[in-house]
């Protein structure tokens, strides 16, 4: 089986292709190439396996890459919210029309491979005419209030329409806040629920931008991969329709991110996350989601963490036996 993944050079791509390239198969058939196409090359462990390939550069420019033929995709390369609020250009070029060039290349393959894209819960917000229900279900109607979002809900259609056409064989999952997250921050606006954990384990201070009553579903990344393979691997009986789905979220609020921090980490841990309320962030995380359900992804066995509490234990245990953390990532616990 060929597969690829679009930003799998990203942590979770990498995260994902590392998981893939263990498991050895995918439906019951070995996985023998792993094609990662991304703005920067893969990272070296991923490049040292014999069955990797990595192809660095803009999606737009890729699209004979695309039409080679592959047997599955996973498409996570995506501008985030951030990034699409600051700049309108970028995120049309980045989501839509890349998806577009990566749809039309699987198209021209003619094999019509099975592809999951990872959507977001940024699809889902506040409108007049669309209340924001304290609970967003799959039935939910989506209504998004930033670019991102927009993006996300136009390429499900999208997504949907190339399986309603035979062209390729999709599913959309709409993925959780992911944390935490290594490395530096990034642009997007919800980077924060992994700074207030990541930046007080490493011995900095974190600027919280939103208040402590925020409440949000989120995943963690080990949580997150096995959602995306149990989606790819599902028949499309059990999938229950061409419709993206809610992957399992954990409902928090910062508060009980803050007390999970200080219980694992401990009070000096806790004490360098400080409150500075941001305008622009915290109107963007006004109109997101406060908790979710996933009952169709309930269905294919998948279940949110245990707690928040198990996402940091997974984080300091990532940290210590993965690759792509960095070494001082933990030189603040004591």
């Amino acid at each position: 089986m060929k597969i690829l993944i679009t930003g799998g050079a990203g942590f979770l791509g990498a995260r994902l292709a590392r998981t893939l390239l263990q498991k050895g198969e995918l439906c019951g058939q070995a996985i023998t190439s792993l094609t990662i196409a991304d703005l920067f090359p893969a990272p070296a462990d991923l490049l040292a396996d014999p069955r990797v390939q990595s192809h660095a550069g803009p999606m737009l420019e890729q699209q004979a890459l695309f039409a080679s033929g592959f047997d599955g995709v996973f498409h996570l390369a995506s501008a985030v919210s951030g990034e699409c609020e600051q700049d309108f250009e970028l995120g049309l070029r980045s989501n839509l029309d890349s998806t577009r060039a990566l749809l039309e290349g699987l198209r021209q393959a003619g094999n019509a491979p099975r592809m999951v894209f990872a959507s977001s819960v940024a699809v889902y917000g506040p409108d007049d005419a669309n209340p924001l229900p304290d609970l967003v279900t799959d039935s939910t109607l989506p209504s998004p209030q930033t670019s991102y979002g927009t993006h996300k809900l136009m390429l499900e259609y999208l997504l949907a329409d190339y399986t309603r056409k035979g062209y390729i064989d999709g599913r959309a999952a709409r993925l959780m806040t992911v944390t935490v997250r290594p490395g530096k921050p990034n642009g997007a606006a919800s980077s924060f629920f992994s700074g207030i954990i990541r930046e007080p384990l490493a011995g900095m201070e974190s600027i919280c931008p939103v208040d402590a009553s925020v409440s949000h579903p989120v995943s963690s990344p080990g949580n997150t991969v096995k959602g995306l393979i149990t989606v790819f691997e599902a028949s499309r009986e059990a999938m229950g329709g061409r419709l993206a789905l809610n992957l399992p979220g954990l409902n928090v609020k910062v508060s009980d991110m803050l007390k999970a921090l200080e219980e694992v980490g401990g009070t000096a841990v806790r004490q360098r996350v400080r409150f500075e309320r941001n305008e622009q962030v915290a109107t963007i995380v006004s109109n997101w989601s406060r908790g979710s359900t996933a009952e169709r992804a309930h269905a294919l066995g998948l279940r949110p963490d245990a707690s928040f509490n198990a996402i940091i234990e997974q984080y300091i245990e990532d940290c210590k036996t993965r690759p792509g953390y960095p070494a001082d990532a933990l030189k603040g616990l004591t």
